[in-house]
């Protein structure tokens, strides 16, 4: 794809409460706005009662051409809505502790052109991870946390995402509880790896406790951070199938190639704008 095909190719993200005539107000006023529908997508929580939608769409306007022709339609719906350039990489922060599992799945995938962001920094609370980042170019910020300093390490964290224009954050095994602050800051713009099947196996060795169960499934959880630790809104979740035969050193291993590919699976799918929020819950469109 062109730069010049980039630019005059956008994906609109809208959600408000459901009514009749949305799906025609909307594509009413793309009309007006010149641009060409090349995929559409909606859905309606009957347990909300909201609307929820993603439209691809061509257009030889400008961006804010297509925004102010929008602009009336979301205004009488009651919209939260966002107009995005298709392609257009997430500046993406990403954190991590001492598992290089995730963060070396992120940055491999991005470095490939497989996700749509961009990394401007790393930070951890380690500095295990240094030289990983140095290998791909990514500047390095180490934070440690403890208990007297937590206030100003998320204060120095805040500094990094203002200054790089960070707009999502993800949490690839980094070992520490955000503030409920910090949290709320980043409703639904930082994502979380849990490294279990949620509800079950919360905190200290998951696989160690699964294996002492005796499960047959294993797998991970990708979800939004919210204040309420490893509750956010899931993203995306994927098991893998385990027996008797195998040791809890080996559930390990197979759960961080689970782990790796789940959180890369939620990162494209945010980046791609393809997930909204619906309360407790996700919309996630393919």
């Amino acid at each position: 794809m062109t730069e010049d095909q980039l630019a005059s190719a956008y994906v609109l993200t809208l959600s408000c409460p459901d009514r009749p005539g949305i799906v025609h107000a909307v594509a009413g006023a793309l009309l007006v706005a010149g641009c060409n529908i090349t995929d559409s997508q909606q859905y309606g929580s009957q347990s909300t009662g909201t609307f929820f939608m993603r439209v691809e769409a061509t257009t030889a306007g400008s961006q804010a051409d297509v925004y102010a022709a929008l602009e009336p339609v979301a205004a009488a719906f009651g919209m939260q809505w966002s107009l995005n350039p298709e392609g257009r990489k997430v500046r993406t922060l990403l954190m991590a502790s001492k598992s290089a599992h995730c963060l070396n799945d992120l940055l491999f995938l991005q470095r490939s052109g497989t996700l749509p962001i961009e990394i401007p920094a790393i930070v951890s609370n380690h500095q295990d991870l240094a030289g990983l980042a140095e290998f791909y170019g990514i500047p390095f910020h180490y934070i440690p946390v403890t208990a007297d300093t937590k206030v100003q390490a998320e204060d120095e964290l805040r500094k990094i995402i203002a200054e790089e224009g960070v707009e999502l954050t993800v949490l690839a095994r980094y070992m520490q509880i955000l503030s409920n602050d910090l949290c709320t800051e980043l409703t639904g713009k930082a994502i979380n790896i849990h490294h279990s099947f949620l509800p079950s196996f919360k905190g200290a060795k998951p696989y160690h406790q699964a294996h002492a169960r005796g499960v047959k499934l294993i797998g991970a959880t990708a979800h939004y951070v919210t204040a309420a630790l490893d509750e956010g809104p899931i993203i995306e979740q994927e098991v893998i199938r385990v027996d008797h035969r195998r040791t809890a050193e080996q559930f390990v291993q197979m759960g961080r190639d689970v782990e790796g590919r789940t959180l890369a699976q939620a990162v494209q799918w945010h980046a791609e704008h393809r997930v909204l929020l619906d309360g407790n819950r996700t919309v996630v469109f393919n």
